[in-house]
């Protein structure tokens, strides 16, 4: 998918550890899967990118799931249909006891999905294979695991969780009590709406990961009153898309080359350019009300501010700043 492989990967390799599977979670990670095939593990769980989907001659799974399709990496694909092409080259050498899983409400992969043939299942909320029904993730096989025992649980971190257990229950690698517990114990990887701490009744979120105006979506769709952070170098994506969820947006503040544009696009929302993370902070404090939550979430490469880092010193130096800045309010 565009968004939520690296999540979904490490659940996934999580619920098949705990079901007693060692499992490597390779690929698009920190590990290239060739440089662990001789790690003694029982399953390989692999991120694949549509950069390295683009160039496979062989490469198949036993089960395989597609999350989503939005625009990104127009800047290396050369349209939106190369894109989709590289990314549905992940079931072009399926075998026939091979299950291929799709998202149900991305019609996109839904076409692809059909095309492929075969085994094939699908998740969603509602309306899918495995999908949530009385307070449970369910599959065709009955009640997998109950929703609350998952410490977060943001619409786009349930159906991350139907994603991985569709792909440990198809394979025969969890059972239902087994799932329980890896959804209980799961801790989220970094900089993907990660809580930094709470001040003034104010919660301050990381999600310097994503990257793209979809992913910023799906964080601003978990939260009802937000100071949005966003911007940096665009990816030639429409950052104007962010706006349809300004309904959410108590007030937005530019970051970065990108800066200009995002605020241009919530016009009539109370909004500034910052000229560095520090004061991004700043004024985020300064408009962000008890209840609300200010949240980095930049819909932006981070290359403009953060050149050698990436992301992660994006996100590092965002949490750096917020915490000093209210460790000092509390020594004073």
């Amino acid at each position: 998918g565009t968004d939520g492989k690296t999540t979904t990967t490490l659940l996934a390799a999580h619920m098949a550890d705990v079901a007693g599977h060692p499992a490597a979670a390779v690929g698009n990670t920190e590990v290239p899967l060739a440089d662990a095939l001789d790690d003694p593990v029982d399953v390989f769980v692999v991120e694949c990118s549509s950069f390295r989907l683009n160039w496979i001659d062989s490469f198949r799974s036993e089960a395989s799931v597609w999350l989503n399709l939005a625009p990104d990496h127009q800047n290396w694909h050369t349209s939106m249909e190369a894109y989709e092409a590289a990314k549905a080259r992940m079931w072009a050498h399926r075998r026939p006891g091979d299950v291929a899983i799709g998202f149900v409400d991305d019609p996109v992969v839904m076409r692809n999905l059909r095309a492929t043939g075969g085994v094939t299942r699908t998740f969603g909320a509602r309306g899918a294979d495995y999908h949530l029904a009385d307070g449970h993730l369910m599959g065709p096989m009955g009640r997998l695991a109950p929703i609350d025992v998952m410490p977060r649980r943001l619409p786009h971190d349930l159906t991350n969780a139907l994603a991985a257990a569709a792909l440990v229950m198809e394979t025969g690698l969890a059972t239902p009590a087994s799932l329980t517990e890896a959804l209980a114990t799961f801790r989220h990887p970094p900089h993907r709406i990660e809580p930094v701490g709470t001040w003034h009744g104010v919660e301050w979120f990381n999600d310097s990961k994503a990257t793209t105006p979809h992913a910023a979506l799906t964080a601003l769709r978990g939260f009802d009153s937000v100071v949005l952070l966003a911007g940096g170098r665009n990816k030639g994506l429409d950052l104007a898309s962010l706006a349809t969820e300004r309904g959410r947006v108590r007030a937005v503040v530019g970051l970065g080359e990108a800066g200009a544009d995002v605020v241009g696009a919530f016009a009539g929302t109370p909004g500034a350019v910052a000229s560095s993370m520090e004061h991004a902070v700043e004024l985020a404090a300064r408009y962000a009300q008890s209840g609300d939550v200010v949240l980095l979430s930049p819909a932006c490469a981070s290359f403009d501010w953060y050149p050698s880092g990436g992301y992660p010193a994006r996100g590092d130096d965002f949490k750096r700043i917020v915490r000093a800045r209210f460790d000092e309010e509390e020594e004073q």
